[in-house]
């Protein structure tokens, strides 16, 4: 893919650096002079310019581009940074971060935004996942919590082990995505069965939790 990254600060880079190993093509832009450096990131093309000026954009071949990332640490700028990708130059894949959670219910797709991503929430659920305050995390929320993605791990005794994924009684506009069972990353399918210690990932809304939580206690519902 072709992604734009918009703010090369210490996000924009690591962002920048993952997707460059997996054999991306990533352009940074950056406004500042102090944060322009092309040598902690030498595999990707670099843009010195604001982000918020459609010339610098087209300078930077959005026209082209699969996804554009607005990575900076404004929430403003991200904000234009996105409705423009969507509106000027129609990007197939728009995604913001959200620096103040305040603001989470901006970074909607009347922005131009297709996927939010809030640093604040999602280190409260790695928090949640790791000291199990939770016995369901949501990981990451899409389309202002129209959909979101849940984990929930099945502990020993749980009534789903050697259970197969399709008997899950899912709730309506549910889907179970994946299964992590240690190192192993397994993409469920109907006779794949359940072990203690599975943590199961699934794309739902917020009225589903509740029955997600229940179902993994209790499938038969009894």
């Amino acid at each position: 893919m072709y992604v734009v990254i918009a703010g090369a600060g210490a996000v924009g880079r690591s962002i920048a650096k993952e997707l460059v190993e997996v054999r991306h093509h990533v352009m940074l832009l950056e406004r500042s002079p102090k944060n322009f450096a092309p040598e902690s990131v030498e595999e990707a093309d670099w843009v010195l310019g604001d982000a918020c000026e459609v010339a610098t954009l087209e300078e930077s071949g959005l026209l082209g581009c699969d996804v554009v990332i607005a990575a900076t640490g404004d929430d403003k700028v991200n904000l234009v940074i996105s409705l423009l990708a969507k509106t000027e130059f129609s990007v197939r894949r728009v995604v913001a971060r959200v620096n103040d959670p305040d603001n989470e219910w901006l970074f909607d797709d009347s922005w131009g935004v297709d996927v939010a991503v809030s640093t604040p929430r999602m280190l409260a659920a790695m928090v949640e996942e790791a000291v199990g305050v939770e016995d369901l995390v949501r990981l990451m929320t899409f389309r202002r919590g129209q959909a979101n993605l849940v984990e929930i791990t099945l502990p020993p005794g749980s009534a789903l082990a050697g259970r197969s994924a399709g008997e899950l009684p899912l709730p309506s506009n549910t889907a179970l995505v994946a299964v992590l069972r240690g190192d192993t990353v397994i993409t469920p399918r109907g006779d794949e069965t359940f072990s203690h210690g599975d943590e199961l990932l699934f794309l739902a809304n917020d009225e589903a939790e509740d029955t997600i939580r229940q179902m993994v206690k209790n499938p038969d519902g009894k």
